[in-house]
């Protein structure tokens, strides 16, 4: 058996990847028949499959540790001569779409190939390499001055990540003083931040005015592959959002307020959910991981096998430490049929969070590793974050192996958490779309819209006289706005879908169960709204979506006396 530190690492020579792929596209061209297209689509699926595995070595060896100079240049490299590679996909797309063996093509692959195809061509073209090339450097010099927080606190130096902890204190003194230095962080580091974000801006809107777009909204959608829904739809959830979840979550925040005995809750409270503290895991990580194996052994064989391989094959980096990118993720690295987790362990809740939810993606792409053609691996983002933030919710019956007596104080504060996720999520995105539709706007502009768009989904957030905070910077701490403009919005739709499989495993385990492993077996063969159908969920841009869960979690949040946890 090959462990991850086993993989192969060897770089990609664009040049030689160009001349293949040119002598195959003439090949698919001049083929004769349906079944030598594919033959030729089976070639060129080889070669995306050694340049996408080769590319995420590097991309998590570079993100464990960002002092590794070898894997930092091959990490460069990849910025680099992703884009020639981008221009190489599309022109295959180009010949995919125009084929005149599409109609059976389409027949064994399916519609939604050529609908990604479609938008992959959509977002392409060879004047834009240079463009692209820089907003991927711009992209990953973000990552990397995130990585470099070295904060002098409780006499150590920390991460961003060690930082975690100590805004759960039960000291409040403690929970003020450790935000305040994550906030210095950033405000020292601010003009940095903002001069990242105003040039990662001003080249997007240059791609999508280059490309023939207004500005980059439409053409982020597209890169999103948002096939069957607009932006429309989405200003309609939003307003749904601030119309029925602002309400609830406003009320939230008042009855955490009286249970943690404070008279007013400020920005560093946020995160302490219970005077007698946070539920914390009962062991440190490679106990985690062994109660993990426990739970998923148990929830359905399928889980099993699947965790069993990933601990077999070491194909976890879940610890915090010096040096190692912020937050977490999860990749597959194809020729290896491996997914992998990373991840920033710290000793709070969100250690059994991370466990449930980068494995939701990486059980999922366990699934539909066999699909047989790589644009069906995963789904489109907000598709692949039902699998996520739904086996968040269905391990629940598990989480007395992680929390103990805590259990129901990490359920109530996970489904509450949850719910109070949506105000800040659609915020994001409404922030986005400002952004982008006026491309120029200052930073400090931004900011100000930041503040005025806060106010409508949290308005009850207090920043304590935090300057960086209260001028608006809070919403540079999200990787996503630099990194991936316009995923976030994915969230938010996905946690409705995920209450809807916490609400029916609460009824029905096992159907709820069958169709979520339905679900994960599709992979992205399907668009976002036909996932949901074959997962017999509601679409949360149905009207009555929202209303359909909200009341099922206020009577359960409302059944519980947490006063007395």
């Amino acid at each position: 058996m090959v462990t991850f530190n086993e993989y192969t690492y060897k770089r990609p020579i664009i040049e030689q990847i160009k001349e293949e792929f040119s002598s195959l596209l003439t090949d698919f061209k001049s083929a004769d028949s349906y079944e030598e297209q594919n033959k030729v689509i089976e070639k060129i699926n080889a070669i995306g499959s050694d340049y996408s595995t080769q590319e995420n070595l590097a991309y998590i060896r570079a993100s464990i540790d960002t002092n590794d100079e070898f894997y930092q240049k091959e990490r460069d490299y990849f910025d680099e001569v992703g884009p020639e590679y981008q221009a190489l996909e599309t022109a295959y797309y180009k010949e995919l779409i125009t084929t005149p063996f599409r109609v059976k093509l389409e027949k064994k692959w399916g519609s939604q190939l050529f609908a990604l195809a479609d938008h992959s061509i959509k977002a392409f073209s060879p004047a834009i390499v240079p463009l692209l090339q820089k907003e991927n450097k711009l992209s990953s010099d973000y990552s990397k001055l995130v990585a470099s927080a070295q904060i002098e606190f409780d006499g150590k130096t920390l991460t961003l990540a060690q930082m975690g902890p100590y805004s759960e204190s039960k000291d409040r003194e403690v929970r003020k003083a450790a935000s305040t230095e994550v906030a210095n962080f950033f405000s020292k580091n601010g003009d940095h931040f903002d001069d990242l974000y105003n040039q990662l801006v001003k080249i997007r809107h240059e791609i999508a005015t280059t490309l023939g777009y207004k500005n980059f909204v439409e053409l982020g959608y597209i890169r999103m592959n948002r096939i069957d829904y607009d932006a429309t739809m989405v200003k309609t959830f939003r307003d749904q959002v601030r119309d029925h979840i602002v309400p609830l979550a406003n009320k939230l925040y008042e009855r955490q307020a009286k249970r943690i005995g404070v008279d007013h809750l400020k920005f560093y409270d946020e995160s302490f959910k219970f005077l007698t503290g946070n539920a914390t895991p009962q062991g440190p990580p490679e106990w985690i991981i062994e109660n993990g194996k426990k739970m998923y052994e148990e929830l359905s064989p399928e889980t099993g096998e699947f965790f069993q391989f990933m601990m077999d094959r070491g194909l976890m980096d879940i610890e915090a430490k010096t040096g190692k990118e912020a937050g977490g993720y999860c990749t597959f690295i194809d020729n290896y049929d491996s997914p992998f987790i990373f991840s920033n362990f710290n000793g709070t809740s969100a250690d059994i969070d991370v466990l449930t939810h980068e494995a939701g993606h990486a059980f999922q792409v366990y699934c539909s590793r066999d699909i047989g053609i790589p644009e069906y691996i995963w789904p489109t983002h907000e598709g692949a974050e039902i699998h996520s933030m739904s086996m968040e919710f269905l391990t629940w019956p598990w989480m007395e192996l992680f929390f103990n007596e805590q259990t129901e104080k990490y359920k109530f504060a996970h489904l509450s958490s949850a719910l109070l996720f949506l105000p800040y999520g659609v915020a994001v995105d409404e922030f986005q779309h400002i952004v982008y539709e006026n491309p120029s706007m200052t930073p400090m502009e931004r900011k100000a819209a930041w503040k005025e768009i806060e106010a409508t989904y949290m308005p009850s957030r207090d920043y304590d006289g935090v300057e960086y905070l209260e001028v608006g910077g809070v919403w540079q701490r999200q990787i996503h706005i630099y990194s991936d403009p316009f995923y976030y919005i994915d969230y938010a739709l996905a946690q409705i879908c995920a209450f809807q499989f916490w609400k029916r495993s609460l009824e029905e385990q096992k159907e709820a169960w069958k169709d979520y492993l339905h679900l994960c077996t599709l992979g992205g063969s399907k668009s976002f709204t036909k996932l949901i159908e074959e997962a017999n969920l509601i679409s949360p841009f149905e009207d009555n979506c929202l209303e359909s869960i909200i009341g099922t979690i206020e009577e359960y949040l409302n059944s519980i006396d947490d006063q007395a946890l």
